[in-house]
């Protein structure tokens, strides 16, 4: 067991810094040697650096170009001018004479390299070398300065001089000899515990001289020798001793006993013989990669047919008033499929074919594995693969158009390396890919016991695990992919997790369809689960693009109403204000009411952008930037994932992606900032990233049938009997101030710019600017106050306004009436 520990510390220096697979014998010995001898040409160049280094500063402190080649012979150092240079540095400019450190580490790691020491920790050594290094500078630079005299360089450099300098001036003479002790002291005891005793010693110097004399007491013990005295003392070594463990020279590099059982895909017994070989097969060589297939069980099914608790915590208040009485939809309204309850995706037959294949190109290309292992999913087979010492995963990861090849399949991905683990993982989509059912999914006891704000469930993993994720901690999460690759039956399943999950007094939908027919199907769900413009109550679901920015303006105008609740509730988001008032802490009458999230799906995104631009993009960016402690979140959808559409914007604010499978690497990499999605299989084939790497998942399949039956279950009840009213957005005139002019309001320019206007007649926002010398935002608030007072007609878009006073006479008069 001993043994086993210490070959897993052996080769945790590798590991960490990422060299295991590129380091082996040959070149680590010989980068070893490259070190050793870069120690020794630093080593020389500094001795040479005491006796040349008067003559050499003025040309390393003035180096003239073409110099530096040395060519006349004009440096005095013994390595020449690359050594002229490095002494300087080093040793004058940075730490002086404990410069020597530096090619001591060096020459260190040269031999750490050749294996002479593979025990060794070069991450101890450099952090205690660097501060020898460090300390000595100052000291050297405070205790030798005085004593060596004039000197070219300085005995602790330029970084020691500094050091004291600035240390004396903050705390004196005796403070930085004080901090030199103390770090001095703590940096010994650190090295051994023998420093606290001398120190104590030091500090009672009575009790050491006690302690010292020799003190017996002699019984009557004529049978007891001097030898048998001695032989009763028992003597204790401080230093552990480590056991001598012993290697066998024959193995390549330490062996790792597996940790776990590993499971083997259940298949016929007419396949396998006594001893576990297949029939039929001669019995692999000795050099042949181990292979084995990890059986995925699923997720433990739930019992019941409702997915929601209605078992809520005892609160004052009730959040489901008055319709405590809600049904969650049922588990039997979804379809079950035949694919449901399998384990097996895969034939053994087809696991075998593709471990052989991807052996054989691996093996003509040159690249030994040690071990392969398959994870069967519903519709993807993950092989992990453990490369042989010395191969690089660069040289793997350019075989994947190879091995696509010898398997004949489209989208295969190589994760190269998988993450948290020491292995390559190919991802090869199986020949048969099964359905991941709705039903299997919402079915599972990781939904159903979920505790989640905003469950989103949207599929399984390869590993055939349930993937779900949290829409309030995403916050807001974009989806793209090509058209017909299941982006509109991901949105399905998204709507269909929060159905099966809240309760409508605890969310509403606003349901954003340009094309007017894909959210159709939840029109029945409108009154009890959507929000809306009053003007659009009886159309929920937007399909004009007018509509679309009133409602992102009337949103904007509920997220401010929502954040000054938050301040009178003194709380810093939704899930503390909703507690605060359940606990009856908030007054009703002062205005406070329970607040339901709010999820805002657009589809067709793109369409959007060409449509309104910037008119639909800004407040959906202010929505973005600020909703999340007030319970909005939004969820966009394209089809067309190009920098016009997804733009730089809401790429910031969307740190959820979705993508499915898309045509080109550029669009993969708008979508997921990297490549990936171009070699997904389609299908609802699609990866998830809201953070370092995307996960690949299988989406659930929701038709349009099972979608229907639910709105129709939930319009059946009794419950909410009007959409959730969203705010008018301010006009323009409320934003100016309303449409009458109040005289005491008027800019102090009104005047001047009113008579310029009138006297040019030209009623242009830029020539107000350039006459009066002011932005752009005063020149258009006195334009809409003139416009107010009657002086310059309506804006007309790009095109100068009308000027409606003829004459500073009509001016003055209408001046005096607006003072009046």
């Amino acid at each position: 067991m001993a043994k086993k520990k210490t070959e897993r510390k052996s080769k945790t220096f590798t590991e960490a810094i990422g060299l295991n697979n590129i380091i082996n014998d040959k070149t680590g010995f010989v980068a070893g040697l490259i070190l050793l001898g870069v120690a020794v040409f630093i080593c020389v160049a500094f001795f040479s650096y005491f006796s040349t280094g008067a003559a050499d500063q003025s040309l390393v402190t003035d180096l003239r170009p073409g110099e530096v080649e040395n060519s006349g012979r004009v440096f005095q150092n013994a390595c020449g001018s690359l050594g002229a240079l490095l002494s300087y540095g080093l040793i004058s400019r940075c730490f002086g004479i404990p410069a020597f450190i530096i090619p001591a580490f060096i020459a260190l790691c040269g031999i750490r390299m050749m294996g002479a020491y593979k025990k060794l920790s070069l991450a101890k050594w450099f952090m205690g070398m660097a501060l020898v290094m460090v300390w000595l500078s100052v000291t050297f630079a405070k205790t030798l300065t005085p004593l060596m005299g004039d000197r070219v360089y300085n005995p602790g450099g330029d970084h020691g001089a500094f050091c004291v300098q600035y240390m004396e001036n903050l705390i004196g003479a005796p403070g930085l000899i004080a901090i030199l002790i103390i770090v001095m002291l703590a940096y010994l005891t650190y090295l051994t515990s023998e420093t606290i005793t001398v120190v104590r010693k030091m500090m009672n110097p009575f009790g050491y001289i006690r302690d010292k004399v020799k003190f017996t007491v002699v019984h009557d013990s004529k049978g007891q020798d001097d030898d048998d005295i001695y032989n009763n003392e028992t003597v204790i070594d401080d230093e552990p001793v480590e056991p001598i463990e012993h290697v066998d020279p024959t193995l390549a590099e330490p062996i790792d006993l597996p940790t776990e059982p590993t499971t083997v895909l259940r298949e016929a017994d007419s396949l396998y013989s006594p001893n576990g070989d297949i029939k039929g097969k001669k019995p692999s060589p000795a050099t042949a990669p181990d292979f084995k297939v990890d059986e995925q069980k699923g997720d433990e099914k739930a019992s019941g047919k409702t997915v929601a608790n209605n078992n809520l915590p005892l609160t004052p208040i009730n959040p489901r008033e008055p319709f405590t009485n809600w049904k969650f939809p049922t588990l039997d309204l979804l379809k079950e499929y035949a694919s449901d309850s399998k384990t097996n995706y895969v034939s053994q037959e087809e696991l075998e074919a593709n471990k052989d294949r991807i052996i054989k190109v691996l093996n003509d290309f040159g690249v030994q594995i040690r071990s392969i292992r398959a994870t069967v999913g519903p519709t993807i087979t993950l092989y992990e693969i453990t490369p042989a010492q010395g191969v690089r995963i660069s040289k793997i990861k350019n075989l994947e158009d190879d091995i696509a090849l010898s398997l004949a399949a489209i989208g295969i991905r190589i994760i190269a390396p998988m993450p948290g683990k020491g292995t390559i993982g190919i991802e090869v989509p199986n020949a048969k890919p099964n359905i991941v059912s709705m039903f299997s999914i919402l079915n599972s006891r990781k939904f159903q016991e979920s505790t989640m704000e905003l469950p989103i469930a949207l599929g399984k993993t390869i590993t055939n695990e349930v993937y779900m994720v949290d829409l309030a901690k995403i916050p807001h999460l974009l989806v793209a992919g090509a058209t017909g690759q299941g982006k509109s039956v991901g949105l399905n399943a998204i709507i269909t997790s929060l159905l099966y999950k809240k309760h409508p007094n605890e969310l509403k939908i606003v349901l954003v369809d340009p094309k007017k027919v894909e959210f159709s199907v939840y029109s029945p769900i409108a009154k009890p689960f959507m929000a809306a413009v009053e003007e659009n109550e009886e159309e929920p679901i937007i399909t004009d693009v007018q509509k679309v920015v009133k409602t992102l303006k009337g949103l904007c105008v509920l997220m401010d109403e929502r954040y000054d609740m938050l301040k009178a509730a003194r709380v810093r988001n939704i899930k503390e204000y909703n507690q605060k008032f359940l606990r009856h802490e908030l007054n009703p009458e002062e205005g406070h009411e329970f607040m339901p999230y709010i999820v805002v799906i657009i589809d067709e995104f793109g369409d959007l952008i060409l449509t309104a631009g910037k008119e639909v993009e800004m407040p959906i960016t202010r929505i973005a930037q600020l909703a999340r402690a007030i319970g909005i979140h939004m969820i966009i959808a394209t089809q067309r994932p190009t920098t016009t559409i997804i733009t730089g914007n809401i790429k910031a604010n969307f740190p959820g992606r979705i993508a499915f499978r898309v045509g080109a690497m550029m669009d993969s990499r708008i979508i997921l900032d990297r490549p990936g999605a171009q070699q997904l299989v389609g299908r609802g084939d699609m990866l998830y990233l809201n953070g370092a790497d995307p996960v690949r998942v299988q989406c659930a399949f929701v038709d349009t049938p099972e979608v229907e039956n639910i709105t129709k279950f939930i319009a059946n009840q009794l419950g909410p009997v009007r959409p959730l009213e969203i705010p008018e957005p301010l006009s323009e005139d409320d934003v100016s101030g309303g449409g009458s002019l109040d005289a005491h309001s008027l800019d102090p320019l009104f005047e001047e710019a009113a008579r310029a206007i009138v006297v040019s007649q030209q009623g242009s926002t830029s020539m107000i600017q350039r006459r009066l010398s002011i932005g752009y935002n005063r020149a258009g608030r006195l334009m809409d106050q003139m416009e107010k007072a009657g002086i310059v007609g309506a804006a007309k878009g790009s095109k100068p306004r009308e000027v409606l006073v003829s004459d500073e006479v009509s001016l003055d008069n209408l001046l005096t009436l607006l003072r009046g």
